[in-house]
C-alpha cells in the first residue's frame, strides 16, 4: 500500500493527488496534508481523508483550523511542513508546493529516506545538486509529476543515459504564441491567467504565459536526467498530447502521450512501478488527428533564453533566477508593470549578480533572500 504524506494538498496538484487516492481506494491511504493557508478546502480534506498528522504554514490559519477541528492537532510554520515531510508511515512523499518554500520539506523527506512524488520545479532549479546527491545517498527514489517529466522518466526505463542523444520536452506555447509585437504590449494580468490547456495556480500560469516554466522544467530535466544541457530541447506543441520525447543515438524515439490531464503522471508517480486503470477515457485518434510542432520564439518569450542561460552559468544563478523571477510575477500580478517588463528587469537582475558556488541549504536561502530583495526595488 502506498502510504502518501502530501505538501500542498489543496493547490491544483495536491487536490487532483486526492482524486487519484479516492480512485485507487484501498491502494492508497493518506497519512499527513500539509497546506499553506486554504484551510477551508483543508478541512474538506481532513474531514473525508483523516491523516493522522496536519500541517497549516500560516500561524494564524492554523489556528482557525485547530478551532474548527479541535479533536486533531494542527501543526504550523516550517517545523510542522517538515514534520508532513517525514512523517514516520509515510512512504511516499508529494512534494507540491510552489515557490523555494517547497525545498526545505522536500530535503527533509530525503533526509527521512522517504521517496519523494515531484512537482515542485523550484526545489532542483534552486537546489539541484543538493537534492539530487541527498536523494542518491540516502537511497530515495524522485518520481518526477510534472507532465513533461514523468514523460522522460517513463520513456528513460531501463536506458543508458549513454544511448540518449537528446531530451525534447514540448510546451503548449501559452495564450500568447500568436500574438504579434503590439498585442504583446497590450497583454493584462487577466489574460495572462487564462491558460489554453492546463488549470494551473497562478504563478506557475503567469510563467507558462512567458515561457519561463519551461525554462525551468529544463533545468529541472538536466538535474533529474544528468543529461548535459546541450542535449535537452523543447518544441512548441499546442495540442497537448506529446508530453515529451527522447530520442535516441540509434535516431528512433519514444515518446509519452495522453490526454493533457495532471491525473496520469500523478497516477504513475503513486502506483510505480506499477500501473493501474486510469479515471479518462481512453485516446481517441481519429477524433484528435492533428498534431503540430513549432520553434519557440525567445525573441518574444526571453524568460526561456534567461534559463538556458542560468543553468550553463551554473553555481547560484538558476536559484537567483528562480526567486527573483517568482517576485516578478507577483508584482505583475499586483499589476505594478507590463506583462513584457518581467523578462526586462529579470535580465537585468541576473547580469547584476555574481554568481557564487551552492554548497549548502543554508547557501540556497541565503541566495534566495538576496533575490528576493533585490527584486523587489
Amino acid at each position: 500500500m502506498k502510504r502518501l504524506a502530501i505538501l500542498g494538498s489543496t493547490g491544483s496538484i495536491g487536490v487532483n493527488t486526492l482524486n487519484v487516492a479516492r480512485h485507487l481506494k484501498d491502494e492508497v491511504c493518506i497519512e499527513a496534508l500539509a497546506a499553506k493557508s486554504n484551510i477551508d478546502l483543508l478541512e474538506q480534506q481532513v474531514k473525508e481523508f483523516k491523516p493522522k498528522i496536519i500541517a497549516v504554514f500560516d500561524s494564524e490559519k492554523a489556528l482557525e483550523l485547530q478551532r474548527r477541528l479541535p479533536k486533531s492537532t494542527i501543526l504550523t510554520g516550517m517545523d510542522g511542513l517538515n514534520a508532513v515531510a517525514s512523517y514516520p508511515s509515510a512512504n511516499l512523499v508529494i512534494s507540491a508546493m510552489t515557490g523555494t518554500l517547497g525545498l526545505i520539506p522536500t530535503m527533509k523527506a530525503l533526509e527521512s529516506r522517504k521517496n519523494v512524488g515531484l512537482a515542485n520545479k523550484e526545489a532542483l532549479v534552486s537546489g539541484g545538486s543538493l537534492v539530487m546527491s541527498l536523494a542518491e545517498s540516502n537511497g530515495c527514489k524522485i518520481i518526477p509529476i510534472d507532465s513533461e517529466h514523468s514523460a522522460l522518466f517513463q520513456c528513460l526505463k531501463g536506458e543508458e543515459p549513454k544511448t540518449v542523444h537528446r531530451l525534447i520536452l514540448t510546451a503548449s506555447g501559452g495564450p500568447f504564441r500568436n500574438y504579434t509585437a503590439e498585442q504583446l504590449s497590450q497583454i493584462t494580468v487577466d489574460c495572462a491567467l487564462r491558460h489554453p490547456t492546463w488549470s494551473m495556480g497562478p504563478k506557475v500560469t503567469i510563467d507558462s504565459s512567458t515561457l519561463m516554466n519551461k525554462g525551468l522544467e529544463v533545468i529541472e530535466a538536466y538535474w533529474l536526467f544528468g543529461i548535459p544541457i546541450e542535449k535537452i530541447e523543447v518544441v512548441v506543441h499546442p495540442q497537448s498530447l506529446i508530453h515529451s520525447i527522447v530520442e535516441f543515438v540509434d535516431g528512433s524515439m519514444l515518446a509519452q502521450m495522453s490526454e493533457p490531464s495532471m491525473i496520469v503522471p500523478i497516477q504513475y508517480a503513486i502506483t510505480y512501478p506499477e500501473r493501474r486503470k486510469g479515471i479518462h477515457p481512453y485516446y481517441d485518434f481519429l477524433k484528435n488527428p492533428l498534431i503540430q510542432f513549432f520553434p519557440p520564439d525567445v525573441n518574444k518569450f526571453p524568460c526561456l533564453q534567461l534559463a538556458y542561460d542560468a543553468i550553463r552559468t551554473g553555481g547560484s544563478l538558476p536559484c537567483y533566477m528562480n526567486a527573483a523571477n517568482e517576485v516578478l510575477v507577483n508584482r505583475f500580478i499586483a499589476r505594478q508593470f507590463s506583462w513584457q517588463e518581467i523578462p526586462i528587469r529579470l535580465e537585468k537582475l541576473m547580469t547584476r549578480h555574481q554568481t557564487k558556488k551552492i554548497s549548502s541549504l543554508e547557501d540556497v536561502l541565503a541566495v534566495d533572500e538576496i533575490a528576493r530583495q533585490e527584486a523587489i526595488l
